[in-house]
């Protein structure tokens, strides 16, 4: 029994209208609508003004992080080691959120800078003070701090909002949490409201 064999192949087609040649793909560089690939690759490219705004976030998260540490090394006193263990809560978010903004930057092909002397530069959080600190002190100077950065990413938001939502629900997601640490770090040295 002589069976029929069809030959099929197992190449996909190029897309519709993708560039075949170096040629074409030279065109499409230089002002012609780009083909599907090349815009997968490119995606959106964020403008120095979205990543000028985004930097100040990831310096500012950076320095938090460093100062958390420098804190929780230095703490001394009353409840210390339940700020102790609290600090590290915040170390540990202000670690993750600058690398999720370092990462939003490179998906947007921006370059984040976090090198120690270009965040010593533009951080916009005071200095926190060397050796031993008070747990009292250290929860004013970490709340301050906490706010510090809330209010870098305040006052960006507009504009990175306009620009691409995306990094906005980003920061929304930033400043709700670190707003959090900033009420329970603070309620430490709060005293209750009376009626």
């Amino acid at each position: 029994m002589a069976t029929s064999q069809t030959k099929t192949s197992t190449k996909k087609a190029a897309p519709k209208g993708a560039p075949k040649t170096a040629a074409v793909r030279r065109t499409a560089a230089v002002g012609v609508a780009p083909t599907r690939r090349e815009h997968a690759e490119r995606g959106f490219v964020a403008s120095t003004e979205l990543a000028q705004n985004l930097q100040r976030v990831h310096v500012d998260l950076i320095e938090l992080h460093l100062q958390g540490k420098q804190a929780h090394w230095n703490v001394v006193g009353r409840n210390f080691r339940d700020l102790h263990l609290q600090l590290d809560e915040i170390v540990e978010a202000a670690r993750e959120f600058s690398d999720d903004v370092a990462e939003r930057l490179r998906a947007l092909h921006a370059t984040p800078d976090g090198r120690s002397a270009t965040v010593a530069e533009q951080t916009s959080l005071p200095e926190f003070p060397n050796g031993e600190v008070d747990t009292t002190e250290t929860v004013d100077l970490i709340t301050e701090r906490l706010e510090a950065v809330v209010r870098t990413m305040r006052d960006v938001h507009d504009d990175v909002d306009e620009e691409d939502p995306t990094s906005a629900d980003l920061l929304h997601a930033i400043i709700e949490r670190l707003e959090q640490f900033a009420w329970m770090v603070s309620a430490e040295n709060r005293t209750p409201a009376r009626a």
